[in-house]
């Protein structure tokens, strides 16, 4: 099993055996038990289903509270599904960080910090106009499009408007460290979303 949903803990350094500092994405990984296996017979595809995240009985509904509940699993807050993961899991086993080595590459997927509704210039790295002589177009988008034809606006087009909150995929992560102790992940570089976001870990490639 090389997929796993975790917590963001924040970023730091280390330093590796050959002497150079690693830029890293500290994670709390797991433990996730399996909650569901999704089969191309019975669902028309194949995924296996963790959860993650304790919470207290009180914050679940009965429905969710029931389908923890057939594999003994305790109250958890967020489940996520795993397409082509499934493999030799069976219901109501657990995965932790073992299942990464040191070295793996992964990818990590989650929801990138908001930022609201922001200009052109932040949003699209567009240029500012000239800030002297009289100028009124210091960070105005500028032309949009034509007048007579086509009469309209393009779709599509690099314009103001909401910044973030959105799921991002951040590929190519090297897995750094693993601590199965204290089920811990660390991958060289950042990853999306804000401290004690949940992301998720799958192996890339």
């Amino acid at each position: 099993m090389s997929a796993i949903l975790a917590k963001k803990l924040g970023m730091t350094q280390m330093f590796l055996e050959d002497g150079s500092v690693a830029r890293v994405t500290v994670l709390q990984a797991g433990p996730c038990p399996v909650t569901a296996i999704r089969t191309p017979e019975r669902d028309g595809y194949d995924a296996v289903q963790l959860a993650f995240g304790e919470v207290g009985r009180k914050a679940l509904s009965k429905a969710q509270l029931g389908h923890l509940a057939k594999v003994d699993a305790p109250p958890m807050r967020r489940l996520a599904e795993f397409r082509n993961e499934a493999g030799e899991l069976q219901l109501g086993e657990t995965v932790t960080v073992e299942s990464f080595q040191v070295g793996a590459r992964v990818k990590v997927s989650g929801v990138s910090k908001g930022k609201g509704f922001q200009g052109t210039i932040k949003r699209h790295n567009f240029v500012s106009g000239p800030k002297s002589h009289g100028s009124h177009n210091i960070r105005a988008p500028g032309s949009i499009g034509a007048s007579a034809t086509p009469s309209r606006v393009f779709a599509g087009l690099r314009g103001a408007g909401q910044m973030g909150n959105r799921r991002v995929t951040q590929r190519g992560l090297e897995v750094v460290g693993v601590d199965s102790e204290r089920n811990v992940l660390m991958v060289r570089g950042s990853v999306p979303g804000a401290r004690g976001a949940v992301v998720e870990v799958r192996s890339d490639g």
